[in-house]
């Protein structure tokens, strides 16, 4: 990668705490990609993986480091005995898939010996982690195989909506959805279907996207109101879903949302730790965002164990209304960033884990 020699990775914010970055280059297939290994405390470290047109490698790092670091937060908050991990490749996902190149990232991914467990992510589509695993067994998330379940997106649109009735449940002391205005950031895979989910549910909603067709779609099919990708944040709203990239929320975006509630399914929303209790200060409940969007890497751990249990998911998938409930229980006791807090109780349980010593990178992570 052409830049990576200006990157001082060792001393690089994000980097902290991270076990393993591997720098993946094919020049043959055109791959770049960026392989961020946080924590294998609690087991093999699993999260998907994204292809993004970075306007840089540093961007990719960036990205790649943030990422895995919520991974392991993640899947330590969902109680599952995976570690986190997370993969960038670097490209436009319209433009720049091949066989060829999905190949090479499996061979990445196998060379590190199950210590990765990759899936699809943003720009990634459950065919091409087909491919991918054409490579290497260590790939979750497939239409086929013996313990497959296919795209993890509505497992993760589920989540997120028992999330949000959790943050409605505390925030606003109502027990449902219904007649409640949500303004959903993203229409992909997770956004769609939680705007289903949401829809069904008796939300009124307002969209955005930058696909038009997208929003036309929604407009169509949920009855919602279509909004401009630059307004969506700052609609009135009793709950603003953001659902696309993350960085949303930050000293300049916070005092301009006039909602009671963000919960969506982006990941790192929050640009900077500290925003997290800007926004408790206007009064902003926040979900935070690697405990709210769950669902998926819940639905792939059932996936990695071997013999797919689908009640298992759906009680996981669940609970996270009640994990929520706990964390802005505890985040008003303490007068602290509902953020702050469930980084504190992830921290807790990933250091326990590490000072009992690894586990055996093994298939068994159900916890």
């Amino acid at each position: 990668m052409s830049d990576t020699s200006n990157m001082d990775v060792f001393n690089h914010e994000a980097f902290s705490g991270h076990e393993q970055v591997v720098f993946c280059q094919d020049e043959t297939t055109g791959l770049k990609a960026i392989i961020a290994i946080h924590s294998t405390a609690l087991g093999p470290a699993a999260g998907g993986c994204r292809m993004w047109h970075y306007r840089d490698n540093s961007s990719a790092l960036n990205d790649a480091l943030r990422l895995s670091k919520g991974m392991s937060y993640k899947n330590a908050m969902a109680g599952l005995s995976l570690g986190g991990g997370k993969a960038v490749i670097i490209g436009d996902a319209k433009t720049d898939k091949s066989e060829e190149l999905f190949r090479s990232f499996g061979r990445f991914v196998n060379g590190l010996g199950g210590q990765y467990i990759t899936a699809e992510d943003v720009g990634i589509s459950v065919s091409d982690m087909e491919v991918v695993s054409q490579e290497t067994p260590h790939v979750a998330g497939l239409n086929s195989g013996l313990a497959a379940s296919g795209d993890p997106s509505p497992f993760t649109a589920r989540g997120t909506f028992n999330g949000i009735r959790a943050a409605v449940k505390h925030q606003l002391g109502k027990d449902s959805v219904a007649g409640l205005t949500v303004a959903v950031q993203g229409l992909g895979h997770v956004g769609w279907h939680l705007c289903k989910e949401l829809h069904a549910a008796g939300a009124k909603l307002m969209v955005a996207d930058i696909n038009e067709d997208a929003v036309q779609h929604a407009v169509k099919e949920f009855g919602a109101s279509a909004v401009s990708c630059d307004e969506i944040l700052f609609v009135e709203s009793d709950v603003v879903a953001p659902c696309a990239l993350g960085a949303v929320l930050n000293e300049t975006s916070i005092p301009k949302l006039k909602t009671k509630i963000v919960a969506g399914a982006a990941n790192n929303q929050l640009a900077k730790d500290t925003d997290g209790m800007l926004l408790r200060d206007h009064n902003i409940l926040y979900a935070p965002d690697y405990v709210i969007n769950a669902g998926g890497i819940i639905n792939v751990a059932a996936e990695i164990h071997g013999k797919y249990d689908r009640q298992w998911v759906d009680e996981k998938v669940a609970a996270i209304y009640d994990v929520l409930l706990d964390i802005f229980k505890r985040a008003d006791q303490e007068q602290g960033a509902t953020s702050a807090i469930s980084d504190l109780i992830a921290q807790e349980k990933i250091a326990k884990a590490s000072e009992s010593g690894r586990p055996e990178l093994k298939k068994d992570i159900v916890a």
